[in-house]
């Protein structure tokens, strides 16, 4: 019996290491045939006002607050832009896994507007590998001051501006993020006759995780339209950074940027400040996410 013991121990140890081995193959056929997909590239959908890859969760609905402040240099006099504001608020819907819009109304001109953004890639490893995520976000604005010349003929077109971007984002690790969007802005109507109807730009985005609950946001979006061109020349790049905070079903973005507008054309097209002079905005941007339907969920 002792004999018998040691026997078939020895065959044991003798056939152990192909049998793990066989046990690693299955495993790795197992993980090869599912697809793992990165979640959580950016903790919202914007990154402070570029739109990142994030989408709202289909059946569910976000709530969108943005506050800008007046500029750093208005003073003591205007409590260094703490007397002035200006407000956005946004409703954002999630249709499908891939699809989202979104509608809102800002002070800035008093403009309505609306977008959609749908999902063309997904970074994911796996059975399917795919290095970065894609989506294309159309936006359509409209502005809503009064007619400077009502007496003489206007067209509702004139007032219609539209954006399309392209948002390519990849998550190199747990804790950094970065995105590369470029972008189109069109003017139905422009001021002057050497003003141009399309300012292209790209935008460039990026995300630092510094705990489980914050994070350090930033981005830039570079105007590559024709400088000579008076609604170029007359504006600034916009230049943003950020800090996030998530606090269970809330995300809030504390920022300082030159832009005033939170709508494309105006952050990406309009922005008279500059950070070299104080033309710096505090703001922020409050988030709160609301199940609409039980199908709510982003897989």
């Amino acid at each position: 019996m002792k004999r018998l013991s040691i026997f078939i121990l020895l065959v044991a140890f003798a056939i152990a290491p192909s049998l793990a081995q066989d046990l690693d193959d299955l495993l790795n056929s197992i993980e090869s045939e599912t697809i793992d997909y990165t979640t959580a590239t950016f903790k919202s959908s914007r990154v402070i006002n570029l739109h990142s890859p994030e989408r709202v969760a289909p059946g569910a609905m976000e709530f969108r607050i943005s506050h800008r402040f007046g500029p750093l240099n208005g003073g003591a006099y205007n409590l260094w832009g703490l007397d002035q504001s200006s407000v956005r608020f946004g409703f954002d819907f999630g249709l499908t896994k891939w699809l989202m819009v979104g509608v809102g109304r800002s002070t800035y001109e008093k403009t309505y507007d609306g977008f959609v953004k749908a999902a063309i890639l997904r970074q994911s490893t796996g059975k399917k590998v795919m290095p970065l995520s894609a989506v294309w976000v159309s936006n359509m604005s409209v502005n809503g001051l009064k007619w400077e010349f009502p007496d003489r003929t206007n067209y509702f077109s004139s007032r219609i501006a539209f954006v399309h971007q392209l948002v390519l984002a990849r998550k190199f690790s747990d804790r950094f993020s970065f995105e590369v969007v470029p972008t189109w802005v069109h003017f139905n109507l422009v001021e002057g006759t050497t003003d141009v109807n399309d300012i292209p730009a790209v935008g460039f985005g990026g995300r630092i995780k510094l705990s489980r609950r914050t994070a350090l946001n930033g981005e830039y979006i570079l105007r590559v339209a024709d400088k000579k061109a008076p609604n170029v020349a007359n504006y600034n790049d916009s230049f943003s950074i950020g800090f996030d905070i998530e606090t269970g079903g809330h995300v809030f973005q504390l920022h300082l940027t030159n832009s005033l507008a939170m709508m494309e054309k105006g952050f990406i097209a309009e922005n008279t400040d500059a950070w070299g002079n104080g033309g710096i905005h505090f703001g922020f941007n409050v988030t709160r996410e609301f199940t609409l339907s039980k199908k709510s969920r982003m897989e």
